[in-house]
């Protein structure tokens, strides 16, 4: 990718052939013997052709074949389905910050002797994840198939995108939990810190519960969408691309709390405390409701100009096809006779 970008870059002024034959390109059977895949030329992203524009040089970081070219084209027509993919990850860290800190403040008791530590509350998000993925593939991929003809039921896109509504959802569901919270903390005069809201837990299960729903289509989607669309001998990167956006998730998911936390504060109740019952943590939710909803609409526009990648050209195709007929011949060739001693 590097060299792609440095021979695109250091041939800026040089114009593109119109014809893709006249770009730098190594045979099939160079690909062969390497055991690699040639990759045919498409017209997005035009710029990068510049790097398989012939010139007088054999330099890697000046010449770059076609396939090298159409490989970078393919990871980096994913920064965009990546860039969207940054804000939905923040709510993953909700489940082990805010949600957690909700569930501290409020009545933990199983019986008279036995209190539920609140983070045991993010085993739900794996528990309804699991059954989540066996609901999904078991009926739902066999029934939207019949409509759509995808062997994967819906697109990873559309997968992605259902998830990143329900992401939207759980965070309205939040919201009025926690408005629900602050209500009978107030009704109850509970405003110090150490003091427990008389409201059962397991009245956050259900964000909890969607969570581990919206995982099922996200981060699954995620995973597969950026293994699958990344190019052969690049899938290694299309797998780092997932856990970029996670951890870009849990660092923006830290910049968005601190900064939301020093604006509220000034002259203010701030909305985000170290003392959850005088402050608004709803109001926070809400806000994350809104910025996943631009996010989302940013989302679709992204998805609408996406164009997913094939797995193999029609040039491997065409050079299985054409090695066919030598291995056949070889295969039918009579064995020579050994004589005998």
């Amino acid at each position: 990718m590097a060299q792609v970008l440095v021979a695109a870059l250091r041939k800026w002024n040089v114009e593109v052939p119109n014809e893709p034959k006249e770009l730098h390109e190594l045979s099939l059977e160079d690909y062969s013997s390497s055991g690699t895949f040639r990759i045919d030329h498409s017209s997005s992203l035009r710029f990068l052709d510049k790097a398989a524009v012939k010139i007088d040089s054999s330099s890697p970081w000046i010449v770059c074949p076609v396939s090298q070219v159409e490989q970078t084209k393919q990871m980096v027509k994913m920064l965009p389905v990546l860039i969207v993919t940054f804000i939905p990850s923040t709510m993953v860290a909700q489940v082990s910050t805010l949600f957690i800190k909700q569930g501290a403040t409020l009545d933990r008791s199983m019986g008279p002797h036995f209190e539920i530590p609140p983070a045991c509350l993010t085993a739900f998000v794996t528990i309804f994840m699991l059954i989540s993925i066996v609901l999904y593939d078991r009926y739902f991929v066999p029934f939207i198939r019949k409509y759509t003809g995808n062997p994967r039921g819906i697109t990873l896109l559309q997968r992605m995108g259902i998830g990143f509504v329900l992401h939207i959802i759980i965070m309205v569901i939040a919201c009025s939990v926690d408005k629900k919270r602050l209500s009978v903390a107030h009704e109850n005069n509970i405003f110090q810190k150490n003091q427990t809201i008389p409201l059962t837990i397991f009245i956050l299960l259900p964000q909890f519960a969607l969570m581990g729903v919206a995982d099922t289509f996200v981060e699954v989607a995620k995973i597969e969408f950026f293994y699958d669309q990344a190019p052969e001998g690049m899938k290694s990167l299309g797998t780092a691309y997932f856990t970029t956006s996670l951890g870009i998730g849990n660092f923006l998911s830290s910049f968005l709390l601190k900064t939301v936390e020093r604006i509220t504060k000034n002259g203010h109740r701030g909305w985000i405390l170290d003392n959850l019952n005088i402050s608004h943590v709803d109001y926070y939710y809400a806000f994350l409701a809104i910025l996943n909803s631009i996010n989302f609409l940013f989302f679709l526009l992204v998805a609408k100009l996406f164009k997913y990648n094939a797995d193999v050209s029609e040039s491997n195709r065409d050079l299985s096809l054409e090695s066919f007929p030598m291995k056949a011949s070889s295969m039918d060739a009579p064995e020579e006779q050994i004589p005998s001693q």
